[in-house]
């Protein structure tokens, strides 16, 4: 039999998980207000209004519009990084995890493209230092994880240049290529528009694989029986 919970212990846990779900809320309803308005032009108090709650509370969970903001970059950064790494350790063979790693930089819902949307129209903010701790704490997290995107790419290049796959280069400079070209996407890139994101990734892988000094036809021999 499972022990009783001590006194007020399952109204606190109940509380943990409230304040939580409600952070989660704060994030997706921020998103989604400054990819489709704008970082500079969306108000902080919408974002309560969106949530149901009173302005004044989110400052318990976010300390400002740009704290929250921070936070956003982060959990882009980390779930890109983790995307990629999936596709790559998923392949039997580098060249295979190379095409589906790039084209996974693509594959993104609707949430996901205005995520990162917010990511790339405030990426400059991540280099400059704030004076509140939370901010800041915020922020280097951003940063730290834009360092760990480059070094899992950089890192990945390395491998195929060892085996003799990708010509020699400068990893961190690759890698920071490779990842600026799919970053442009995101600047002009609108769901609904007369491209659809499997095209635009057809088009970007294709330049990312001649950039890295591979045929653009490798698409077609990876991808060949996928649809696209």
């Amino acid at each position: 039999m499972t022990p009783p919970l001590p006194a007020g212990a399952a109204n606190k846990t109940k509380s943990v998980r409230s304040s939580r779900s409600k952070r989660a809320s704060i994030l997706t309803e921020a998103t989604e207000l400054f990819g489709r308005t704008g970082y500079d032009d969306a108000k902080w108090a919408d974002v309560a209004t969106a949530v149901g709650i009173g302005s004044t509370a989110l400052y318990h969970y976010f300390e400002s519009k740009q704290h929250c903001l921070y936070v956003i970059m982060a959990d882009a950064l980390e779930d890109t990084r983790t995307q990629y790494e999936q596709a790559m350790r998923a392949a039997t063979d580098y060249r295979t995890g190379l095409v589906d790693a790039l084209w996974s930089g693509f594959d993104h819902d609707d949430f996901g493209v205005l995520r990162l949307r917010v990511l790339v129209s405030k990426q400059e903010l991540v280099g400059v230092p704030r004076n509140s701790p939370r901010e800041e704490e915020a922020r280097q997290m951003a940063r730290e994880r834009t360092r760990d995107l480059e070094l899992t790419w950089a890192t990945f290049l390395v491998r195929g240049m060892e085996q003799g796959i990708i010509p020699e280069a400068e990893s961190q400079m690759l890698a920071r290529a490779v990842l600026g070209l799919n970053t442009s996407v995101w600047h002009w890139y609108r769901r609904g528009g007369t491209v659809g994101l499997n095209d635009v990734a057809d088009f970007f892988v294709r330049r990312q694989l001649a950039m890295i000094g591979l045929p653009m036809e490798l698409v077609d021999e990876i991808r060949g029986g996928q649809d696209r």
